[in-house]
């Protein structure tokens, strides 16, 4: 059985003077609701569909009285400059009033002279900011860019992620679909030098002559082009590549099985980003379903579900993948509820608003699951872990996660305004307007992270990334093994090569430090 509120379909769809709820997790391609949840993406943002059904769509809070920035005072903006910031401004004063999760939080500040939308929410806010509650998980945007990252986490770059430390600049991951896949470049590989076009620099170079990360590393615009310069194993090699327009695939490489002597194989596979591509994977890169159905043939009990990259993403895609996993044990039972605000009562209350679990045909029953995380594990990958918890023998393994409970809903402008088009009026608000517990009310890990809960098991383990994803090798995959293998943690962690390489180098700049934050452009994404 279907449950109405969740509901699988292909896309959201809009419909005028309706809100967009978004979450950092979002529910993809299986629902069809009146809102649309976004919990965290990797480095994007996510939106969940909204859904028919029984349920019934939240009134938009009517618009402020503007007085003298413009607003008639009906509830509606005026027919004039219905679009400049004045009536930017009254828009987010009105959604942030009604919507926003800490609502009696926010500062008291006067609308008057602000030069931005987004500096008057970044007032309001300034306390939840500055508490790192709200940690640059409300913001403006534009509904054309928000759709795009949310539904295919597209952008314009090089194709590599990559993280700083002391040790140097290494490249953690690399999509399959990009030009730097293309030309060679591969997890492990470390980032000595870049030409800009005057030479090879080294970054210690850059750095002591004060270039920006945009010089280095150039604009997003496709064709922007770099000569770059890695070591990986003593060697260096040189790359020349350009930027394009790229979707990373959902799933990092093939699932993979691992095998066991006398036991069935390991079932081993690495999520990205709770995209849409996920569940409708394109140009032949493996989907969720395409895992399971593997797993599910080779009699998979103990599975490796690697996330330790992972800033959340579709709701709806975080649903499917909970109905892949638990769909035949747990049947019925409440995956994960949403919680708004107090001034929304009924909401909360209203069971059509909970995600329920479903079995599919591609619905498995793992006995155990090793997750593999760290710091940059958010949103929707926590939701998953959580939401999971009750019904599956679960651990973690690495280190622990972001701590990132609450979801945003987007608000577009034009939809609440009559008359006004999108297309004269692109603005939307992406605000923090809910938190996400399981199907037995259990959260608390905003700002501590899952391990902070003290509810989970978390297996210490190094990101050896001088192995590939899935090598038995690695520190975290071999980690993981050895729980699924004795049901107890490793006595000790194994450090990678890049471990001592920290202790002898100085640190590296500060624009390449850059902190995460789910569900934005990550500044280490290139």
């Amino acid at each position: 059985m279907v449950h109405p509120f969740w509901a699988k379909v292909p896309r959201f769809s809009a419909a005028p003077r309706v809100l967009h709820f978004v979450s950092d997790l979002a529910i993809g391609e299986r629902m069809r609701k009146t809102y649309s949840l976004v919990i965290g993406l990797f480095y994007l943002l996510l939106m969940a569909c909204s859904g028919g059904g029984s349920s019934t769509p939240p009134p938009a809070p009517p618009l402020a009285d503007a007085g003298d920035s413009g607003s008639d005072g009906s509830g509606d903006i005026g027919e004039s400059n219905t679009c400049d910031v004045p009536s930017q401004i009254d828009f987010v004063e009105s959604v942030t009033d009604s919507w926003y999760l800490w609502y009696d939080e926010m500062a008291d500040v006067d609308k008057a002279g602000y030069e931005s939308a987004q500096a008057y929410l970044d007032a309001r806010l300034a306390p939840l900011i500055d508490e790192g509650r709200d940690r640059g998980f409300s913001y403006m945007t534009t509904i054309t860019e928000d759709e795009t990252s949310i539904s295919s986490g597209a952008y314009i770059g090089f194709g590599f992620r990559s993280n700083s430390t002391s040790a140097g600049l290494f490249i953690i991951d690399v999509f399959e679909s990009g030009p730097a896949w293309a030309a060679g470049v591969r997890r492990g590989m470390e980032l000595v030098a870049v030409d800009t076009g005057n030479g090879f620099e080294t970054l210690a170079q850059l750095s002591e002559r004060g270039a920006t990360s945009e010089e280095i590393f150039g604009p997003r615009e496709v064709g922007i082009e770099r000569d770059f310069r890695f070591r990986q194993n003593g060697t260096e090699v040189d790359f020349s590549i350009a930027k394009d327009e790229l979707s990373p695939p959902a799933l990092a490489g093939e699932p993979l099985l691992i095998e066991r002597s006398g036991l069935a194989p390991v079932g081993y596979l690495h999520l990205r980003q709770f995209i849409n591509a996920a569940l409708t994977p394109e140009d032949g890169f493996p989907s969720l379903t395409d895992a399971t159905t593997l797993f599910k043939e080779a009699n998979v009990t103990d599975l490796i579900i690697d996330l330790r990259y992972n800033g959340g993403g579709l709701l709806s895609v975080a649903d499917t993948m909970m109905d892949l996993l638990a769909g035949m044990t747990a049947t019925g039972e409440p995956s994960f509820k949403i919680q708004v605000n107090d001034q929304h009562p009924d909401f909360n209350e209203d069971e059509d608003n909970w995600g329920v679990f479903d079995e599919l045909p591609e619905t498995f029953s793992p006995i155990r699951i090793a997750f593999i995380t760290s710091r940059y594990t958010a949103s929707a990958s926590e939701l998953v872990i959580n939401g999971l918890h009750p019904h599956i023998d679960a651990v973690m393994v690495g280190g622990n996660t972001f701590g990132k409970q609450v979801g945003q809903g987007r608000w577009d402008l034009h939809e609440l305004v009559d008359g006004l088009e999108r297309e004269d009026c692109d603005v939307a608000l992406r605000l923090t307007a809910f938190e996400i517990v399981n199907g037995e009310n259990e959260g608390g890990y905003h700002q501590v992270g899952l391990d902070g809960t003290g509810r989970f098991t978390l297996c210490a383990a190094e990101d050896d990334i001088s192995n590939p994803f899935g090598d038995p090798q690695g520190a975290s995959v071999a980690a993981a093994l050895d729980w699924l293998g004795t049901g107890s943690c490793p006595s000790s962690a194994s450090g990678n090569r890049n471990g001592e390489m920290a202790r002898q180098r100085v640190a590296l700049p500060a624009w390449l430090e850059a902190e995460y934050i789910p569900e934005r452009i990550d500044a280490n994404l290139r």
